[in-house]
């Protein structure tokens, strides 16, 4: 498969609305300015998503304007006891007025009411997370205050048309192997987060969508052998005919790959995943430990979401031609279905 890579730095849109050019690069090279999509504001989905673990625990946190609904969410998951915790707050018809910045290299976003109030901050040369969730679980209050610092050259991010719907288009960058520093607080648990083995990935998301999707997608950092090492995966979503989200990370560097394919039981989601790639660039059995499942089901609109947690064990295989063996590499794998 060609797989198309951008370099040459311009706006992502063209005057009528279309992606001026579908493909990947190894940073966000195109503009998106949200004043060119050709669509009501309504339909219009802009998002943050961070996931943060140290081996034990996992943070997540989402700010998003879907349009028409926000969802803004935390989720706490001790690995070790299975203690877990997803709080989200619907918000409707944000139509654009969380200002979701426009792009990842600087800007803020911010989301507060009676019982959340969730800041991301991106200054240019760091980001902050910081978050009060009262009454966050068994009556207990969250907080947090992280500082995520940016350690690659190569983050991917894609410009993906759907193949029916011309105009309708998915704009992502994910921004693996941020190191993480500072604390939380669960009621009167502290645990505190060092940058040596803390990681953590922002998946920041804007564009129009189609109304039915699935996606399978796959994230994980880590240390082998004294190097960075991390990856994304994911198919399923848009015409990936230019370019698939599948990436391999090490010391810094992408080293792109084409498709993968995740064979696992949707009737269990904890029985051992079977991970393949076209290429056989990356392989291996992913077994979980944790499926951290989420459904909404209004008929018109739902979300049936498997994010599951665990090691995966195998290899991945470098450009020049180099095998890293990846042994209990913590990375969640999913499976989501949305209709919005």
């Amino acid at each position: 498969m060609t797989q198309h890579e951008i370099t040459e730095k311009k706006p992502l849109l063209n005057e009528a609305g279309f992606l001026n050019e579908p493909g990947w690069s190894r940073s966000l090279v195109l503009d998106y300015e949200r004043n060119k999509i050709k669509f009501p504001k309504w339909k219009i989905k802009e998002w943050d998503y961070y996931w943060v673990s140290d081996g034990r625990y996992v943070l997540a946190f989402t700010i998003s304007d879907n349009g028409y609904m926000g969802l803004q969410s935390v989720t706490y998951l001790d690995l070790e006891t299975k203690e877990e915790q997803t709080e989200s707050l619907l918000v409707p018809f944000p139509l654009g007025k969380l200002n979701m910045p426009e792009t990842t290299k600087r800007g803020d976003c911010s989301f507060s009411n009676n019982r959340l109030t969730l800041h991301f901050k991106n200054n240019g040369e760091s980001r902050q997370i910081d978050c009060v969730f009262k009454n966050f679980y068994q009556g207990k209050d969250f907080s947090c205050q992280l500082t995520l610092n940016k350690t690659q050259k190569d983050n991917l991010a894609i410009a993906t048309p759907f193949s029916k719907e011309k105009k309708h288009f998915y704009y992502n960058q994910k921004i693996n192997g941020l190191r993480v520093s500072g604390k939380m607080t669960l009621g009167e648990k502290v645990v505190r987060f060092k940058p040596e083995n803390t990681f953590a990935t922002l998946d920041w998301g804007r564009g129009v969508w189609t109304y039915n999707n699935v996606w399978k997608w796959g994230n994980g950092n880590g240390i082998v052998d004294g190097k960075r090492v991390g990856f994304n995966l994911e198919y399923g979503f848009g015409d990936n005919s230019w370019a698939t989200e599948n990436i391999l990370y090490y010391d810094g560097i992408g080293h792109k790959i084409n498709h993968v394919t995740f064979n696992f039981n949707e009737e269990n989601y904890l029985e051992p995943w079977e991970l393949t790639s076209s290429d056989n660039r990356i392989g291996g059995i992913f077994t979980p430990l944790y499926d951290r499942k989420a459904l909404t089901d209004f008929k018109i609109l739902k979300s049936d979401q498997h994010q599951v947690f665990g090691y995966l064990n195998g290899f991945m295989q470098l450009d020049h031609g180099e095998k890293i063996i990846l042994k209990d590499f913590l990375c969640f794998f999913e499976r989501v279905h949305n209709k919005f």
